[in-house]
């Protein structure tokens, strides 16, 4: 588990950006569940890829027209409920953090795995998650 002082500004970073942070497996379990429309859940982390281009390539993808109707992330390494549960609804994929998933009224319909994340810009995930708007919302 990682020290609060840590984690709560990179959780903040989406959170700020109007996610919510899940924190339960119940909570995850609704917001997938009980969902309309499109779901964006994005599993953050401590790593450099989260910050130098996963989360501001999300942050990004949200300037658009289209736009997921919910937005909500977990941490891996720090809510290991959610993050268990959250991957759960991400299967075939294996675990990865970070990781990206679109889910359009409960079904997965995009997914970006690590190996998508690192090594890209902010401006291809960006680009990446806004074709996925496109077609979804």
């Amino acid at each position: 588990m990682y020290p609060a002082e840590l984690v709560n500004p990179m959780k903040a970073d989406l959170t700020n950006a109007g996610f919510s942070q899940l924190t339960t497996s119940e909570e995850v379990d609704s917001s997938i569940q009980n969902s309309e429309g499109v779901v964006l859940m994005v599993v953050n982390s401590v790593c450099g890829c989260a910050a130098g281009n996963m989360r501001p390539g999300v942050k990004l993808s949200l300037t658009g027209d289209k736009k997921p109707a919910s937005l909500f992330t977990v941490f891996a390494g720090v809510d290991g409920e959610a993050v268990n549960q959250a991957r759960k609804y991400f299967l075939p994929y294996p675990p990865s953090s970070p990781s990206i998933a679109l889910f359009k009224d409960g079904v997965l319909v995009h997914f970006l795995e690590r190996h998508h994340i690192e090594g890209g810009t902010a401006q291809m995930i960006a680009a990446n998650l806004s074709a996925a708007y496109e077609a979804y919302c």
